[in-house]
């Protein structure tokens, strides 16, 4: 399907900037903020924008929540994730860009050692690579693999769904109207980040309905791949309008599978396949 972006609402940490009079240097690690109970740390409001190596500022996320948060020890590397993997989707950690995890910690107000663990994480998902005595540089990926993730998605998912469309009840598909809805919701909302996730979380459940969990995992992981930004914007690059005609193919999808039209099912399915391809 085409893509769109998550946000990092709801994780407890907010990609904005750090407090004013924060520490700014590349090798300061940041721990919990003076005055916050032992075991949490406290998220600043604004941060001096530094992004890896350099001192000039970087524009805060469009679509990220802009409070006061408190990140729990416990999950702070988990939230760190999901904060970094909005920021991706949205653009704010730019393809070919070299980040520091400890200027990344002190924009979200803990340590340099979550953020390196997040970063690894990304790492292993292929959304960033390992620059030796720097930190993490986001990689540069071009339309070509972007059509290649669009394939691969539709050669796993197309089949899956056609089968599904033959063999679960109409109440079943009716039981995802909210889903279909809510991408249409965070679409209007015209944030990459917040509709990615949304869109993840329809397909996620359409798969779901196969009880393959492996099949669920594979097909989520090869999406999140396919909504990170090209290098230089292009295709990939979409406006709220591209983001809600793309929702608007969720709600047609599931009206053809509430009436079991398996012809209109398979165009649909194809149709929207095809567009990830194209951006």
């Amino acid at each position: 399907m085409k893509q769109g972006a998550q946000g990092s609402a709801g994780t407890g940490v907010s990609w904005g900037a750090a407090s004013e009079g924060a520490a700014t240097g590349a090798g300061a690690d940041v721990g919990a903020g003076a005055g916050v109970p032992a075991g949490q740390a406290r998220v600043p409001e604004q941060a001096g924008a530094v992004r890896g190596e350099h001192t000039h500022s970087e524009p805060s996320a469009p679509c990220a929540p802009r409070v006061r948060a408190v990140v729990q020890r416990a999950s702070v590397r988990g939230q760190i994730v999901d904060a970094l993997r909005a920021a991706l989707v949205a653009g704010d950690l730019r393809p070919g860009e070299v980040y520091s995890a400890p200027v990344l910690g002190e924009r979200f107000g803990v340590s340099a050692t979550p953020v390196r663990e997040a970063m690894q994480q990304l790492a292993l998902e292929g959304a960033v690579e390992v620059v030796p005595n720097r930190g993490f540089r986001v990689v540069e990926r071009g339309a070509r693999e972007l059509a290649e993730l669009a394939e691969v998605r539709a050669l796993i998912e197309v089949p899956v769904m056609l089968r599904l469309a033959r063999t679960v009840p109409a109440e079943r598909w009716s039981e995802l109207r909210p889903l279909a809805e809510a991408t249409v919701r965070a679409a209007s909302t015209g944030c990459r980040a917040t509709y990615a996730e949304s869109d993840r979380g329809f397909h996620r459940a359409v798969l779901s309905l196969s009880g393959n969990e492996q099949l669920v995992q594979i097909a989520e992981d090869l999406h999140r791949r396919a909504q990170w930004p090209l290098v230089g914007g292009g295709p990939g690059v979409r406006g709220r309008a591209d983001l809600v005609a793309d929702a608007h193919e969720h709600t047609a999808l599931l009206d053809a599978l509430i009436a079991r039209d398996l012809a209109v099912v398979r165009v649909l399915v194809g149709e929207h396949f095809a567009g990830a391809a194209g951006g």
